[in-house]
């Protein structure tokens, strides 16, 4: 009888404990403060430890400070033997030192029998009695009953907490597109909800990057596999971190479409990631992926429409009739503005050979421009596709100063003609988008450049005489006009095979033919980039100096009188006519052509094998 009153009496004073603190905004501590004191009042005790089961373990209360530092983890497997046959045991639960193994132990359980928590607390004559009769199966219930319904009160204003403030966060995300603020809000969320863990946001290379808000980039090759399988598979992976000594906790930042990143929470090693908190990372961090999905889609619809008329304007301009280095210029000038890059180069491929186009950078001639023009040469050797390197540092010991880098080749017919490079001096700069937005801009641009090509491969043939490579008489015309206009000053010179007929009749025609070839040869040679040949007609050559003297012309002519009998075979000789004029003189193209032609026929007349001269006052 007296100890039914006593559990009469317990009973009635854990119902008060219950109504005091069931609405005290998920307070964990002052309902066990009340319940040590009943403890103290009906069995002495002085010493009252709570631990609170979650997932698999069993941890103190966080503001039991001075019995939490000293507290290790206590699994539930480990431990479950000892309340096999009762709900309560002196015995030491592990091998410890511990003051632990000194309490007695109570096991709470739920009304399905699973573990809810672990009441530790001093054995003291009282409670041994007790403890001895039938009531204590009805205390360890009274007790449970109690820590269960103030756990659900706790969990439940702690998840209307948590959910108010998820409520808040989504709100906000739901009211902006940028990304910046989407991922500030995150680490604030998750800051207010566990102040003592640290996070970290490891972001996909497809981020937009212009934020202040701190972060990572994922990388597959750095970084660690519970990451990447986190990453992989959309779900949470925990990880040891022994540097450190800390658990990382890998929460994917997923939305409908993908994932985007990794919210990593850095804990103590012996931190118990209870499932309410799980199940609030792991909506906030979907809430984040699906904000940061719709921002990425508004920007794409935007960016789509203006990549489409990127490429539109590109290639509505290369199909103008400009040149070819009008064309890689302007293609230059695109690919500065829509990806920024520090270098850019564009390479031809002729005959194996590989040409830098003018509209490169200069880099490109220097010693490490040079690898990675080979780099991307030996890549576009063994396949056609283009080439994307975030970091080109990684791929050899040598550390380079560019190390992203895109390349895309330029096709004709499925033939590589050439290709494009970018480079820039950070680490990922270029996102997968740029590297597919270019790839398009260039396959479109590839025909446009191909078709200039041709067109100025079919001008030199229009422009060249067929047999001696020389240009043909009508651009050696436009040529002299053009320099007429525009310089101070010229030399014009036509050349005669002497006897030529006699050589075709004794030699035959095939042999005249190489007569020409050598000496059209030997004027290239000789005039080199100082002026043009060209071939006049039948067996009459022509040569043109823009801005030279007259004397200068003499001198050189003089040089090929002399050359070319010792240079042709069968041995020939040819006479010159040479003219000259001056911006002070009244003269245009076709009395310069005259006074030459008077000059070549006077040299025929006086024996040929020689020059003649005409100035400007003679024929005036």
């Amino acid at each position: 009888m007296k100890n039914d009153a006593i559990m009469t009496h317990l009973k009635g004073r854990i119902l008060d404990v219950y109504n005091e603190n069931l609405l005290v905004n998920g307070t964990t501590i002052k309902w066990f403060n009340d319940l040590k004191v009943i403890l103290s009042e009906f069995f002495g005790v002085e010493i009252a430890h709570y631990l609170i089961f979650d997932v698999d373990s069993f941890k103190p209360l966080r503001e039991d400070y001075a019995f939490t530092k000293n507290m290790p983890t206590i699994k539930w497997l480990d431990i479950k033997a000892f309340f096999d046959e009762r709900n309560f045991t002196e015995n030491p639960i592990w091998d410890s030192e511990n003051d632990m193994n000194k309490l007695v132990k109570i096991l709470l359980r739920d009304h399905d029998d699973k573990p809810i928590g672990l009441l530790a607390m001093d054995s003291t004559v009282k409670w041994k009695e007790f403890s001895e009769t039938e009531n204590i199966k009805e205390f360890v219930c009274t007790i449970s009953k109690l820590v269960k319904t103030i756990r659900q009160s706790i969990r439940l204003v702690q998840q209307e907490n948590q959910f108010r403030h998820l409520f808040s966060v989504t709100k906000t995300f739901n009211s902006t597109l940028d990304s910046g603020e989407i991922l500030n809000g995150t680490l604030f969320a998750i800051n207010n909800a566990f102040p003592q863990i640290e996070p970290t946001l490891i972001l996909s290379n497809d981020q937009d990057r212009k934020t202040s808000v701190p972060y990572k980039l994922f990388d597959y090759t750095s970084e660690r596999p519970a990451t990447v399988d986190a990453y992989v598979s959309g779900e949470i992976t925990t990880e040891i971190e022994e540097d450190l000594g800390v658990r990382l906790i890998n929460v994917p930042i997923k939305g409908k479409q993908g994932i985007y990143g990794i919210l990593q929470l850095a804990v103590p090693t012996d931190y118990i990631f209870s499932t309410r908190q799980k199940e609030f990372a792991t909506s906030l961090a979907e809430t984040t992926g699906n904000a940061l999905e719709n921002a990425k889609l508004y920007i794409q619809s935007h960016k789509l429409v203006s990549d489409l008329q990127l490429i539109n304007e590109t290639s509505h301009t290369l199909n103008t009739n400009i040149s070819l280095d009008e064309m890689l210029v302007f293609l230059r000038n695109q690919l500065i503005k829509s990806f920024m890059p520090e270098q850019i180069c564009f390479v031809f491929i002729e005959k194996d050979e590989y040409k830098i186009i003018g509209a490169s950078n200069d880099y490109f001639h220097t010693d490490e421009g040079q690898l990675y023009i080979q780099h991307v040469s030996n890549h576009f050797n063994k396949v056609k596709e283009p080439l994307f390197i975030a970091d080109f540092n990684r791929l050899t010991k040598l550390k380079y100063g560019y190390r992203s880098l895109i390349a895309v080749p330029l096709k004709e017919q499925n033939t590589i003609t050439g290709f494009s490079i970018v480079l820039h001096k950070e680490p990922y700069y270029f996102s997968f988008d740029a590297f597919k937005l270019m790839q398009s801009l260039i396959q479109h641009s590839s025909l446009a450049i191909s078709n200039s090509a041709l067109r100025n491969k079919l001008q030199e043939m229009v422009n060249r005489d067929h047999l001696t490579n020389l240009f043909a008489r009508n651009y050696l015309d436009k040529y002299v006009e053009s320099s007429m206009k525009v310089d101070d000053c010229g030399v014009f010179v036509l050349i005669d095979i002497d006897d030529f007929k006699q050589v075709n009749d004794k030699y035959g025609h095939q042999i005249g033919d190489e007569i020409l070839k050598q000496i059209a040869s030997i004027i290239e040679k000789k005039v080199g980039e100082k002026g043009i040949g060209a071939r006049w007609g039948g067996e009459e050559l022509a040569l043109y100096y823009a801005q030279m003297p007259l004397e200068e012309g003499i001198q050189n002519c003089s040089q090929l009188l002399m050359m070319i009998p010792l240079e042709t075979n069968p041995s020939v000789t040819v006479s010159i006519g040479i003219s000259s004029w001056k911006q002070s003189e009244d003269i245009d193209y076709r009395h310069l052509f005259h006074q030459t032609d008077i000059a070549l026929y006077k040299a025929k007349n006086k024996g040929k094998n020689q020059l003649s001269v005409m100035e400007v006052s003679q024929l005036l």
